[in-house]
């Protein structure tokens, strides 16, 4: 019982990190945007940015294995233990793996980057392919969907990644020249406002999610 309730604990930490990160990510972002901040501020701002998103970036590795962890010691899931070991092992090492390019920043390896997207379109298509099967096949209902429900947020965060790249010219800018001009302003203001509805979908999915947790409709 303890261990089941330990393992509810940390999966419910998840969406509490996972909204507490994007939320201090997402008011971060206004610093940055603002020009009549100066460029040390805004570079600061930028920062903080980055680290914080470290919380919604591991909480969505951790989401699968302590919800396939859970689901197994609730009854919901029948998994063998060497299925649970891979499980563990295979979620560390890609929180590992993520923490590794967070640290090395730009002197991260673009194979570990290269590592990393094609583990997160791995995930998704399995996810979908789970959750679509488990529709049809007796799967508890509510598992099905936030298996669907989880592919959704990390094709979500895979665009918000492909609409970020317009951000890196006018940053890197600003940094190398301590002075933005008006057109890098609104480029940099631009790139995050399309980015906005993505994350926003991401809150709607997380508290979706969330609730089907605790409804559990089977």
């Amino acid at each position: 019982m303890l261990g089941a309730a330990l393992l509810a604990l940390l999966h419910l930490l998840v969406p509490i990190y996972w909204l507490g990160g994007d939320l201090g990510a997402f008011y971060s972002a206004g610093f940055l945007i603002d020009p009549r901040r100066t460029v040390p501020e805004r570079l600061l701002a930028l920062r903080i940015l980055n680290n914080i998103d470290m919380a919604p970036r591991t909480a969505l590795i951790l989401a699968l294995p302590t919800g396939l962890l859970l689901a197994h010691a609730k009854g919901w899931l029948a998994l063998s233990h060497s299925e649970l070991l891979a499980t563990c092992i295979a979620g560390a090492a890609w929180a590992a793996l993520a923490w590794a390019i967070h640290l090395r920043h730009a002197a991260s390896s673009p194979l570990l980057r290269r590592t990393d997207l094609a583990i997160r379109w791995i995930v998704l298509v399995s996810l979908i392919i789970a959750g679509g099967l488990g529709l049809v096949h007796h799967l508890p209902l509510f598992i099905a969907l936030k298996c669907l429900l989880l592919a959704a947020a990390i094709a979500m965060g895979l665009l918000i990644r492909r609409l970020l790249v317009p951000l890196f010219a006018p940053v890197i800018a600003m940094r190398q020249t301590g002075a933005t001009t008006p057109e890098q302003d609104r480029a940099i203001a631009g790139v995050i406002a399309r980015t906005r509805p993505a994350v926003l979908c991401i809150w709607a999915i997380i508290l979706a999610a969330s609730l089907l947790g605790l409804a559990k409709p089977l």
